[in-house]
């Protein structure tokens, strides 16, 4: 079976280094589907996920909250503002922040502007996503 180098890599640590099949992300304009020798590349991504499918067929899960997405012969990085594995994410912390976007973007807030708080809803409803993603998959 043949893979391609995957390094997912944020602002403070690199979260993900291996060999992959296929890897899944969200970019400016719709779901990317990165397979060995795909054509090189390079896109802005979206808040949201990225899924990395290993050579045993298992999947790996991670919430970003946006970055670049490049492609070359060998190896596919994803340079992310944030990063993090689905099954490291607090989910009472997460849950507390989408609820202060929400009320920011209602207007019943002073402590964001209406980008920011859009910018940290998508986020932390990435990782709620990647979060029940993970769930379901552990049911299975």
């Amino acid at each position: 079976m043949s893979t391609i180098r995957c390094d997912i890599v944020s602002a403070e640590q690199e979260i993900f280094r291996g060999e992959a099949t296929l890897v899944v992300a969200t970019g400016e304009l719709g779901e990317l589907g990165i397979a060995p020798r795909h054509a090189p590349l390079i896109t802005r991504l979206k808040p949201g996920k990225v899924v990395v499918t290993l050579p045993d067929g298992s999947s790996l899960d991670f919430a970003i909250s946006g970055g670049i997405l490049e492609v070359q012969p060998q190896v596919v990085t994803v340079l992310a503002d944030t990063a993090i594995r689905a099954e490291d994410i607090d989910e009472a912390s997460v849950r507390k922040a989408k609820e202060e976007a929400e009320r920011a973007l209602a207007g019943r807030s002073e402590a964001m502007d209406v980008a920011e708080a859009q910018q940290r809803l998508a986020e932390v409803t990435a990782q709620l996503q990647a979060l029940e993603r993970l769930r379901r998959n552990l049911k299975h």
